[in-house]
């Protein structure tokens, strides 16, 4: 239920090679710096499109073929932006992002630490850090995956912060991550100013509705998460 296959098609070594050795799917997290460098080659290799007013810095970043960087964005890295990848004006790719083939980081959305698997996509004003997206993935306009929890303060000693635990099926599994967005697995799609609280499982092909604040932890496949609210209207003079 909570291994990479519950939420991927690992069928493309390409794709598996991302979850080698991993027993829960959020352990792959910690370790996509490490494939930023394993495929950038600690160099910078640009094969497609830079469009005049895009900003690429001098860290290890590779632009696949096909690939195009609008006007506006901002590629910090290190980076991988595979090939067929669009990103749009405005778009902040920050620190160990791996975009995949086909997928697509849009206007005014910022990527940080976070894995796009084929054909996924945050395409309008979404925030996605430390997280993982599934194949054809797609965020609705304005959502939000938080990373880091409200009371996440450090300890004074350490300097340390607490680490996510997620409680599923009255068992307790304590992440070992101090920030953790939200994984989707394949298929998943959220609604427009949805947010992901920190540690958010969300299934394979699980729709989550507009304006929904979805609470940490696991939550099946092939399922709708709906915002209950009452709309009333009533005539202006009567208010």
């Amino acid at each position: 239920m909570l291994g990479p296959a519950d939420f991927f098609d690992l069928s493309d070594p390409h794709v598996a090679a991302f979850f080698e050795g991993c027993t829960f799917v959020w352990e792959a997290i910690p370790h996509i710096g490490r494939h930023v460098t394993r495929l950038t080659g600690g160099e910078q290799v640009i094969l497609g499109e830079v469009m005049a007013g895009a900003f690429i810095s001098d860290r290890p970043v590779y632009i696949g073929r096909d690939a195009r960087i609008e006007p506006g964005a901002y590629v910090v890295g290190p980076a991988y932006i595979g090939d067929g990848v669009v990103v749009r004006h405005g778009a902040y790719v920050r620190e160990n992002v791996v975009l995949l083939a086909g997928s697509g980081l849009g206007h005014a959305s910022e990527a940080k630490n976070s894995l796009f698997l084929p054909g996924a996509h945050a395409p309008h004003f979404n925030y996605v850090g430390d997280s993982i997206l599934g194949h054809q993935v797609n965020l609705g306009a304005g959502t939000k995956l938080s990373n880091l929890g409200m009371l996440s303060e450090k300890d004074i000693a350490t300097g340390k912060r607490p680490t996510i635990v997620l409680h599923i099926d009255e068992e307790a599994y304590d992440t070992g991550l101090a920030k953790f967005g939200a994984i989707l697995g394949d298929g998943a799609q959220t609604g427009c100013n949805s947010v992901l609280n920190p540690g958010c499982l969300v299934a394979p092909r699980t729709l989550v509705y507009a304006n929904v604040s979805l609470r940490k932890g696991y939550h099946a496949p092939d399922s709708i998460i709906k915002l209950r609210q009452n709309v009333r209207r009533i005539d202006k003079e009567a208010r």
